[in-house]
């Protein structure tokens, strides 16, 4: 006798169509590009998903801060901040959809700090919000930046992880600031290899590399 199929748990249907929901709105934009791509990290990688190409339409991104400000709604969460410049469309729409504040933190040396009026009260409770996660490195500034004002994280979300072991920077305490473990929330999580340049395949073919925010001519 055959044993009856053990079903999918409900959350993992769910996962996977809204990743398949957010891959569709990055196709649909013409965001998901193909070449030789330096990204933030430095890091080089063959394939680049262009968040400002989806971003441009103010439908999927209310879709897509939508997905993360669900996931954390009932975190109490008082205040949303992201990084500038990528996550700052983030921070102000997931914000939105949780009745709270936005701000944005800014470069500042080796890190990030908040300017313009922004800043997080001590106790606030904070989400963390960017873009695309490659190392994490610009999500922990930000961390960094609300625990120097006395806030509260409680956790971080970003529309796609690329990270593949860099979101261990983020769930695993710094010695530096006791950060602590921070739950975490992707909308959609790829692997897509990345290299040093040192070891980039694509540099040594001698492909042309392109810095993404760098103008790219189309051909014609």
């Amino acid at each position: 006798m055959c044993s009856p199929a053990t079903p999918t748990p409900r959350i993992s249907v769910e996962r996977n169509s809204l990743s398949r929901e957010v891959e569709d709105i990055f196709k649909a934009a013409g965001a998901i590009l193909e070449g030789h791509f330096e990204l933030a990290s430095g890091r080089h990688s063959a394939t680049y998903w262009e968040k400002f190409r989806v971003l441009c339409y103010p439908h999927h991104t209310e879709r897509l801060c939508r997905m993360i400000a669900e996931h954390f709604e009932g975190e109490g969460v008082q205040v949303v901040a992201g990084p500038a410049l990528g996550g700052m469309i983030i921070a102000f729409e997931v914000a939105r959809h949780l009745g709270v504040r936005g701000i944005y933190a800014e470069r500042e040396g080796e890190g990030r700090a908040f300017r313009r009026g922004f800043a997080v009260e001590p106790g606030e409770r904070a989400l963390i919000v960017d873009d695309v996660l490659t190392t994490g490195a610009s999500i922990l500034e930000v961390i960094k930046a609300v625990k120097r004002c006395g806030g509260k994280i409680v956790g971080a979300g970003v529309l796609v992880d690329r990270s593949q072991g860099g979101i261990d920077l983020i769930r695993l305490a710094d010695s530096d600031t006791s950060l602590g473990g921070v739950p975490f929330f992707s909308c959609h999580q790829v692997l897509i290899p990345t290299y040093t340049p040192e070891e980039c395949p694509l540099c040594a073919q001698g492909i042309p590399l392109t810095k993404p925010g760098s103008i790219i001519r189309e051909q014609p």
